[in-house]
């Protein structure tokens, strides 16, 4: 039997709730916020054929539907609540929704930011995906910020970076990328891991922070701007994926520092907490980098091992300058 808008949404989106939270079913939800807390919300918006392959596995684009949106929270700093999400497609196939509802509802559970409500459509062509995800800050926390860098604070990365443009450099079919490199790498690209407890953690420890998801130069620079200073990056420090330590330094460089689709967090603290930031990465069992430091001087000044220049060709993904396929 053909499934219609009601049927798709109570067999493959309805799951259970916490007490004190009314999700799907009703005309809106209701979400319960700590006492003082202030909310966090963000969006993000994926169409097939620009943010995704037509052939991914749905379990994963169900994952990276809703990471690439916790990854946003945890860069505030956020707590998440709840989540909404709206998907318009071309046909209701039960194989897909099967798959792609257990990616999304299997990191829903697992990052406690329950599925509260959404609304399907039909689509004429295409896949769209959006996700709405709600988060909290503490009574009198104002997050993470973009424009909280000082001059002075050292700029960290967690985790390591390249892999994921690696993966959707070997999907795309450059020849560059060899079937076991494109092995090595395609988790990354699909399945990353939003830094909550991290961003979490930061609250009283970092001065600024941004999930690197358009490149990390691109995206150290938003913060420059935000914060009206400029940065010295060392790229010997650079934390690089294994699977690109062999690879030609131009097509690595090229990956760790525009390549997107990361979803690590980049974050400045002062030079006082370093011990206090290596500490937390430890207790979270998470690689966190020292890079550089921000400068009075404006720009941003990425240096090899010889202290020299590395010129940067390709600044991050942008919809609008870019036709990039994914």
């Amino acid at each position: 039997m053909a499934l219609d808008e009601f049927s798709l949404i109570r067999q493959f989106f309805t799951a259970s709730m916490p007490a004190n939270v009314l999700g799907p079913g009703d005309d809106a939800a209701r979400v319960p916020m700590p006492l003082g807390a202030q909310l966090v919300v963000t969006k993000d918006l994926l169409i097939e054929g620009q943010h995704f392959f037509p052939n991914v596995k749905p379990l994963s684009l169900g994952y990276k539907s809703l990471a690439v949106n916790l990854s946003d929270l945890a860069a505030m700093g956020a707590t998440p609540v709840g989540c909404l999400l709206g998907l318009g497609l071309p046909k209701a196939d039960p194989v897909w929704l099967q798959g792609f509802s257990e990616g999304f509802l299997s990191l829903s559970q697992a990052a406690q930011c329950p599925l509260v409500g959404g609304d399907t459509v039909r689509a004429q062509d295409l896949a769209i995906i959006s996700v709405t995800a709600l988060g909290a800050l503490p009574s009198g926390q104002t997050g993470l910020l973009r424009s909280g860098a000082q001059v002075g604070d050292d700029i960290w990365v967690s985790g390591y970076l390249g892999a994921a443009h690696i993966a959707l450099l070997g999907l795309q079919g450059d020849d560059r990328i060899s079937a076991q490199r494109l092995e090595q790498t395609r988790h990354a690209l699909e399945k990353p891991q939003p830094r909550l407890a991290l961003g979490q953690g930061l609250l009283n420890l970092a001065h600024s922070a941004i999930d690197i998801s358009d490149g990390f130069v691109q995206d150290l620079g938003h913060v420059l701007t935000a914060s009206v200073c400029g940065a010295t990056i060392d790229y010997a420090a650079m934390p690089i994926h294994p699977a690109l330590l062999d690879i030609p330094l131009a097509l690595q460089q090229e990956a760790v520092l525009s390549g997107g689709d990361v979803f690590e967090l980049c974050f400045t603290a002062p030079e006082s907490n370093r011990a206090a930031v290596l500490a937390l990465g430890k207790a979270l069992n998470i690689q966190v980098t020292r890079v550089g430091a921000i400068e009075q001087t404006s720009g941003l000044r990425v240096l090899d091992q010889f202290a020299q220049p590395i010129k940067i060709s390709y600044g991050g993904f942008d919809h609008f300058k870019d036709h990039e396929k994914r």
